[in-house]
């Protein structure tokens, strides 16, 4: 995609603000309440959410990352509706069909993935014939410039998940595709399918997967009721799905996680934790509030970890991911940083043979 001098400059400025408000903004943000309440960090969080509310820096934080995030999709929308689309046209006609696309008409979206523009996204990602484009784009900017070639899925395929010989992967709200190329090039011998709500993401997905002469099924179904044989999935991943799903939802997609596994099967999804650090986590639950994500906090209280378990599945555990060159963590521990940054965390469970 071909972008004009414009577009090119609204997207920079837009991750210029990003990246300040992370790196700049939050960390003033916490000298501020250092300076004022020393280490008192203890106490309910609403008493701690009022304290850091009355700082002189907070207003212009809160506004900062619900208004650049505003900002971000109205430049990625800018950019594809006036984009040069002729490479783009050659690229898709002269590939080979390799992929598959399973649409539903029949499928119903439910209200709570309708309601919402998530990620304050207009329309959302499933709206339009251009959503999937605009998301894509975004999606980028989203992680402040840091995930151009999808590092954060190399990390996440290369330190969270076993190599060995799997026979079916399912990827679980795969998107436009961004995490089941990945799956398919590092396990060609594998049937990997990709399963999400959205038809442009999923169309999109295929666009892609084709152009890189990647075979793979997508198809239009709901990650917690794919409709998938029982019993036949060797790794089941999931990346950034699990905050945006209601909790009601969430245990009905473990429900369905121990049903698809075969025995000895893995499920590795890659999402959200708290750390532990008070103000941290006070500003990835106000995160959720601010971008449209109101399943994201839920999500990071409730007991993951005991819903897999109630569905049979074993050793299961969340670890510390490092989206920046460690990957995953040996424990539920990330390093020591100043900066502002999403806690990413991968869940791990097998389940029994």
């Amino acid at each position: 995609m071909t972008l004009s001098i414009e577009n090119r400059a609204a997207l920079d400025f837009v991750l210029m603000l990003r990246r300040r408000w992370a790196d700049t903004l939050y960390p003033r943000l916490c000298a501020q309440y250092e300076a004022r309440f020393g280490d008192a960090m203890s106490g309910s969080p609403q008493l701690l959410a009022t304290r850091v509310h009355d700082l002189a820096g907070y207003a212009g934080f809160a506004w900062l990352e619900r208004g650049s995030q505003k900002m971000l999709w109205r430049a990625a929308k800018d950019a594809i509706e006036s984009r040069n689309d002729g490479a783009g046209a050659v690229i898709r006609a002269s590939t080979v069909e390799a992929s598959t696309l399973e649409l539903d008409p029949e499928l119903d979206l439910p209200d709570w993935y309708t309601d919402w523009d998530i990620h304050l996204q207009p329309g959302g990602v499933w709206s339009s014939t251009v959503a999937a484009d605009v998301y894509e784009l975004g999606a980028k900017l989203v992680m402040q410039g840091d995930n151009d070639d999808y590092r954060f899925h190399r990390l996440f395929l290369e330190t969270a998940i076993p190599p060995r010989q799997y026979r079916r992967i399912v990827d679980l709200g795969c998107g436009f595709g961004k995490s089941t190329w990945l799956l398919k090039k590092a396990y060609p011998r594998a049937e990997v399918v990709g399963v999400d709500f959205s038809e442009p993401c999923l169309r999109l997905a295929v666009r892609r997967a084709n152009a890189q002469g990647l075979a793979i099924r997508f198809r239009q179904a709901d990650a917690a009721d794919t409709r998938l044989e029982a019993g036949t999935a060797s790794l089941l991943t999931a990346t950034m799905l699990v905050h945006e799903l209601p909790l009601e939802v969430l245990s009905k997609l473990f429900e369905e996680t121990a049903r698809l596994l075969e025995p000895g099967g893995l499920l590795r999804i890659l999402d959200f934790q708290f750390t532990g650090e008070p103000l941290r986590d006070l500003a990835m639950r106000e995160h959720g509030l601010r971008n449209n994500e109101p399943f994201m906090p839920p999500m990071m209280a409730a007991d993951t970890v005991g819903m897999a378990r109630a569905v049979g599945l074993r050793n299961v555990r969340w670890t510390a991911f490092d989206e920046r060159t460690a990957g995953r963590m040996p424990a539920l521990h990330w390093p020591r940083r100043t900066e502002w940054h999403f806690p990413w965390a991968v869940l791990e469970a097998e389940k029994p043979v």
